[in-house]
């Protein structure tokens, strides 16, 4: 009988406004990995449905060979399932791995929607149909456009009070058919302040940008986080205005006497190599980060993070010594969930040998996800990444 591959999948939201660079985002982040070129000796990343991945690899072989930006959809909620399969599937490691597939759903969710009153009750359903999609989603990415920054020089705040102002009415609009069945335990409970276009700012950092978005909407910032309290279950569990990165699908500039003409460089890429990391280890941190802190229902803790275990397993090895070493330093809380303390506090030096220790034992799983959260820790040092401590 066939083995059908095990499989833990994991979700992210993407919401931004029109012509703020989402399919742009997600044509980088799929494009590079299906060159002939691209080589990932851990796994390999396929699309699940073949329309989408061959939608993607044009548009960014169309940024690659002709300078060519893909079209922005308009009033389109697009789903893509990515799937990281994992090498080395008939080794003995691979036998005892929780998983042998994550799959990766990106929710691309229009700007429209945001900006624009629904023009039909079918257009309204398809709003909040798309929209629950979405509550499945561990983590959401909010889009600043960097091209926007730069046209408000002077005067930011005047867009990012509008964009939080669109992005808080566009729930609030849902608001009450979201809240039909009460509030929702599932939902996106980490939100991330994502700088897109950050090409256009070389000489930022993910703290430059953090304290433009404090200085000039911080109010607005808070107004969003009551929005979206006002619909979850357990609100403490929650973070929006903490968590900011930044994002660049590629180097854009104008060619010398052109001025409607640029080069594309997609070898100059800022934040996609996070995407997976974020979208499998932050829940999984912010997990045990909250059961710390709060005293939250166990029902909200496996929703925000569902199938953390899984992941936990995966990345900390259950036979990896100074477990024991880990829980000792634990405070009480942290105990409640072992597995998840010790992966989540899996760091530095420890980490590295981890890494390398799986790598040896040609353990994929483990040296994919132990790669994932080194990649979380270089992406901070870089200040790609900003975290709450």
């Amino acid at each position: 009988m066939a083995k059908f591959p095990k499989v833990r999948e994991q979700h992210i939201a993407v919401f931004g406004e029109t012509g703020s660079g989402k399919t742009v985002l997600v044509s980088s982040f799929f494009g590079p990995t299906q060159e002939g070129a691209y080589k990932n000796d851990l796994w390999d990343l396929v699309a699940d449905d073949a329309g989408h991945g061959n939608r993607l690899y044009k548009n960014y072989l169309g940024m690659r060979a002709k300078a060519e930006a893909p079209l922005p959809t308009r009033f389109e909620a697009t789903t893509y399932y990515f799937s990281v399969k994992l090498k080395g599937g008939d080794n003995d490691a691979a036998k005892k791995r929780p998983f042998d597939v994550l799959r990766l759903a990106w929710h691309d969710y229009p700007g429209d929607w945001f900006e624009n009153e629904p023009s039909t009750p079918t257009e309204k359903d398809r709003r909040i149909d798309s929209f629950r999609s979405l509550l499945r989603s561990d983590v959401a990415i909010l889009l600043v456009d960097g091209q926007k920054l730069l046209d408000h020089r002077g005067e930011e705040h005047k867009y990012l009070k509008s964009l939080m102002f669109n992005f808080r009415h566009g729930l609030l609009q849902l608001k009450d058919d979201l809240l039909e069945d009460g509030p929702i335990v599932e939902f996106p409970r980490v939100w991330i302040f994502a700088l897109s276009k950050a090409d256009l700012l070389p000489d930022w950092d993910v703290d430059t940008f953090r304290d433009l978005v404090i200085l000039n909407a911080a109010e607005d910032v808070e107004h969003l986080r009551s929005t979206v309290a006002g619909l979850i279950d357990t609100p403490a569990a929650l973070s929006i205005g903490e968590d900011f990165m930044l994002l660049s699908s590629a180097k854009f500039k104008l060619k010398s006497g052109g001025a409607q003409t640029v080069d594309i460089d997609l070898t100059q890429r800022i934040g996609l190599d996070l995407i997976l990391p974020v979208a499998s280890i932050l829940p999984l941190q912010r997990r045990v980060q909250w059961n710390d802190k709060f005293d939250i229902p166990l029902k909200v803790l496996n929703s925000l993070a569902d199938g953390a275990e899984l992941l936990a397993a995966g990345l900390a090895g259950g036979k990896f010594a100074p477990v024991e070493k880990f829980l000792a330093k634990m405070p009480k809380a942290g105990k409640a969930l072992p597995i998840l303390a010790v992966a989540a506090q899996l760091v530095g030096p420890k980490l590295k040998e981890m890494h390398e220790q799986a790598r040896a034992q040609n353990d994929y799983l483990r040296a994919t996800l132990t790669q994932f959260k080194r990649d979380l820790e270089q992406g901070v040092d870089d200040r790609v990444i900003r975290n709450p401590k």
